[in-house]
């Protein structure tokens, strides 16, 4: 009898603990991140059960027309559209839903609408973002620049 116990004893701690195991080797897009086109740099942090992502460097930080900070002037909504973009969240929902994969919410500096997204790490240093609008979807890849 106290064989079989050991033996359920044994088998519950392993399903326990499996959970636990694929958890922790899951890979993590917390890190800097350089957009495909090497326009900007986005810290992508934990946060809230998910992850968040800020816009922190731009290749081009000035505006050239204006001579100040680049600002977010494609957003429709006024109360935003002069708001810096370095600094500006770009992620919102971005829940796990799988091993190395979020779900939510992507915002478009360029053209300033807020799209369905997926965020896969595909490597160590490369994550596939993607952005659907209906059921056209594009993506790219970013590449690692700094944790």
């Amino acid at each position: 009898m106290a064989c079989k116990f050991g033996l359920v004893i044994a088998i519950i701690a392993t399903a326990l603990a499996a959970p636990a195991a694929h958890a922790q080797g899951a890979p993590e897009p917390v890190g800097v991140w350089q957009t495909q086109a090497g326009d900007a740099r986005v810290k992508v942090t934990k946060c809230g059960g998910g992850i968040c992502g800020v816009v922190v460097s731009l290749r081009d930080p000035i505006d050239p027309m204006t001579g100040k900070p680049q600002v977010d002037n494609k957003n429709s909504n006024p109360a935003l559209a002069s708001r810096p973009i370095i600094g500006l969240p770009l992620f919102s929902g971005m829940h796990p839903v799988a091993a190395g994969k979020w779900s939510g919410q992507i915002y478009n500096a360029d053209d300033g609408g807020t799209y369905a997204s997926s965020i896969t790490v595909t490597g160590e240093n490369t994550l596939r973002v993607e952005g659907c609008v209906g059921a056209l979807c594009g993506g790219e890849i970013w590449t690692r620049v700094g944790r």
